[in-house]
């Protein structure tokens, strides 16, 4: 723009509105939170919470992969029986496996019938005795196992009885014991769980008090202007429930994100190393290292869980306070 006396080039300048009137829109600002939000301790409660959150996920995901592996094994088991027959002197053993095999297949429920030859029992025992044990010397047992569809029931107190009449040396082992402790142990790992995300819980809770109570004690002029101006304790607690809601949000994202990265790593490394000996015995201890879904939901769970018991221990401590009860 140019001057028309002096033919000099004037500078713009820009123009600053009146008190009250709106900026353009280009220039709105957006006004400062009354709890500062990128503070030192802000930023520490954001890391003690996405650690609690983490924790808390791989319990539940390590929960949800034991429980699930508890399930298949006394699934598995239920649907199968062991008669195991053992060697008597003067006797054809071989002749009373077939008998075993014939009253098994005799019998109502039952869908399948194998019997594990002698090479069977020696691959079965290799782990233990190694391939050069001289098996045929030993009085090795044999096995029939025995496969139940469940339709109709099978009555296995009349087929051991069956078996203690025509073959004496052989004996039915429905496996009852075995699935007793076995869920026993898989409760005992879920009690454990449980219990450790009650302590995580109660962790965290205890980091957003103290938190809380520090924010409180740095911002106290703040507050005390508030009040001055007629600010409600409702509206000054809603303050700091928005901030620690923001905060618990971002250290759950952060905690419940790298969980599920571990279980999706864990699940890729399991499945580029199966074939292995090391991953068939993992295998066949708990199953696939794949967490359902669960295991994701829970965590998910957990992120909104953490984020919500933030924000109302976070009211609750600052109403406290604010009523002189703290």
């Amino acid at each position: 723009m140019t001057d028309s006396a002096s033919g000099r080039r004037r500078t713009p300048f820009k123009r600053t509105p009146a008190s009250g009137a709106p900026l353009p829109p280009g220039e709105r600002r957006r006004p400062a939170s009354i709890v500062p939000t990128d503070t030192l301790a802000g930023q520490a409660l954001v890391m003690v919470i996405a650690i609690m959150t983490f924790l808390a996920g791989l319990t539940i995901g390590a929960v949800d992969l034991v429980r699930g592996a508890a399930d298949a094994w006394e699934s598995d088991v239920a649907r199968e029986v062991t008669i195991q027959v053992r060697p008597v002197d003067g006797q054809d053993i071989e002749v009373q496996v077939g008998r075993v095999t014939t009253i098994a297949r005799q019998t109502p429920g039952v869908s399948d019938v194998r019997a594990l030859t002698r090479e069977d029992t020696a691959r079965l025992l290799e782990p233990w005795l190694g391939s050069d044990a001289g098996l045929d010397a030993l009085p090795t047992p044999r096995l029939v196992i025995v496969a139940i569809n469940g339709e109709p029931p099978v009555d296995l107190q009349a087929l051991r009885s069956q078996l203690a009449r025509e073959v004496p040396n052989a004996s039915l082992d429905d496996h009852r014991a075995w699935v007793d402790r076995l869920s026993s142990m898989a409760n005992l790992l879920v009690f454990g769980g449980v219990t450790i995300l009650i302590l995580v819980t109660a962790a965290t809770v205890l980091s957003v008090i103290f938190a809380t109570r520090g924010a409180m004690a740095g911002n106290r002029d703040i507050v005390n202007v508030l009040h001055i101006v007629g600010a409600r304790d409702g509206y000054i607690a809603r303050a700091f429930e928005r901030r620690f809601l923001a905060l618990a949000g971002r250290g759950g994202a952060i905690g419940g994100g790298a969980a599920i990265l571990v279980f999706a790593i864990g699940a890729l490394i399991g499945g580029e190393s199966s074939g292995t000996i090391a991953a068939e015995q993992m295998t066949a201890l708990f199953g696939r290292f794949s967490v359902g879904w669960t295991g994701y939901f829970g965590v998910v769970a957990i992120v909104a869980f953490t984020a919500a018991v933030t924000a109302l221990t976070s009211r609750l401590t600052i109403m406290a306070q604010l009523r002189g009860r703290a």
